[in-house]
C-alpha cells in the first residue's frame, strides 16, 4: 500500500433519489408527501416548519465518541524495517503495536 494511502472497510450508500424528478416536482409546486404518524411536521405547511426549526436543536458530536480513559499520544523512534514489517501487515497496525507492549506489561516481560 503506498505511503499516505488508508484503506478503509466502508461501502458507498446506493445513490436512489432522483434528483431531476424532485426539482421537477418542486419547480411544479408538487406538495411533499406527509405522514403524521412518522413526521413531525407537515412540510407543505409553512407556518408548521417554521414553528418545528424555531424550537430545534442540532447537536452533533465530532469524530468517534470519548473514551472513558484518554490513551496519550505518543512520538517513538523504532527501527525502519520493525516500522515496515508492522505497516506491511495492513490497518491496524498501531493497534497491534499496543495490543503486543500491553501483552509484555501483563505477562511480567516490563514492569509499568
Amino acid at each position: 500500500m503506498p505511503v499516505g494511502s488508508k484503506q478503509t472497510n466502508r461501502q458507498s450508500a446506493p445513490h436512489n433519489t432522483n434528483w431531476v424528478h424532485l426539482k421537477k416536482q418542486a419547480q411544479d409546486g408538487a406538495p411533499i408527501a406527509f405522514d403524521p404518524d412518522v413526521e413531525p411536521y407537515d412540510p407543505n405547511d409553512e407556518a408548521a416548519v417554521v414553528a418545528y426549526w424555531a424550537n430545534a436543536t442540532i447537536t452533533r458530536g465530532r469524530g468517534r465518541p470519548p473514551l472513558a480513559v484518554k490513551r496519550p499520544t505518543l512520538n517513538m523512534r523504532v527501527d525502519a524495517e520493525v516500522l515496515e514489517a508492522f505497516k506491511a501487515t495492513g490497518p491496524g497496525w498501531q493497534t497491534r503495536i499496543n495490543a503486543l507492549l500491553r501483552d509484555a506489561v501483563k505477562g511480567g516481560m516490563l514492569r509499568p
